[in-house]
């Protein structure tokens, strides 16, 4: 129970490592409310969550909107009284080529990866100052910090997580709150089952992605979710403006 009584925001929490990270909170004590988009996968989240005995409230809400973003964090002072935790895991993934990518396609990929990270912060980070204390966990990839080619948008927005990381690290390292963010390789969630693979033979895909791990494998989005916490506890207390990439290797290739 590490997280007994703590209050914990967990954006994008429907699906895939959000779902799972907000699960995890919760089984260790946290009271936890996730937001995203689609109200039935949040509800999904929360029946499952009941079925173990858990409860995590949510409330739909697009992370690009600013009034949903206050929205989303007046509602978990509302019910808990405040925010320990916030961990802005929303996302989306479009493959593209720089030259052949949409601008619209670019447009909201920036809007959900960097803007929604941008605001969910804004909103919270005052209440943290005041009470002196907070933690704040992004979701960088780790294609935040080598580049990968036919992803110009995702990584492009992913390098500006890592960058925004850092300076808020920078901004409030004295005023007790802790930035940084996870970046994960390749993991088996829902933007790569229905994203991905669904672009290419599921073979050929995951023959492809296993080989750029010299793991020789995928991660599970729970392997994510424990790296979230730990940036999260009381044991990385000292540990801001870091990376933590968890990757199977890919990043020291």
């Amino acid at each position: 129970m590490r997280f007994k009584g703590k209050s914990v925001i967990v954006t994008g929490g429907g699906t895939g490592i959000g779902k799972e990270t907000a699960l995890l909170f919760a089984k260790e004590g946290a009271r936890v409310l996730i937001t995203g988009r689609r109200r039935d996968k949040l509800g999904e989240v929360k029946a499952e969550a009941a079925g173990l005995g858990l409860e995590i409230e949510f409330t739909a809400s697009d992370v690009s909107r600013e009034e949903d973003c206050r929205a989303a964090v007046n509602y978990a002072l509302g019910k808990h009284g405040k925010v320990d935790v916030l961990f802005n895991n929303a996302g989306v993934l479009h493959p593209g080529v720089t030259h052949e990518t949409p601008a619209d396609v670019w447009d909201r990929t920036f809007d959900i990866n960097v803007r929604g990270t941008w605001l969910m912060s804004k909103f919270v980070i005052p209440h943290m100052i005041e009470r002196r204390e907070g933690r704040i966990v992004n979701n960088a990839s780790i294609v935040g910090m080598k580049g990968f080619r036919a992803l110009a948008a995702y990584t492009a927005s992913k390098g500006a997580v890592v960058q925004l990381t850092k300076s808020m690290a920078l901004e409030y390292a004295d005023k007790g709150i802790t930035v940084n963010a996870v970046c994960p390789g390749t993991t088996m969630t829902p933007l790569v089952t229905e994203g991905y693979l669904k672009r290419v033979s599921e073979e050929e895909g995951m023959r492809f992605m296993n080989s750029l791990h010299p793991m020789g494998r995928l991660a599970a989005a729970s392997e994510i979710a424990h790296a979230v916490l730990f940036l999260a506890g009381e044991r990385a207390g000292f540990i801001t403006g870091s990376m933590l990439t968890v990757d199977g290797g890919w990043c020291a290739k």
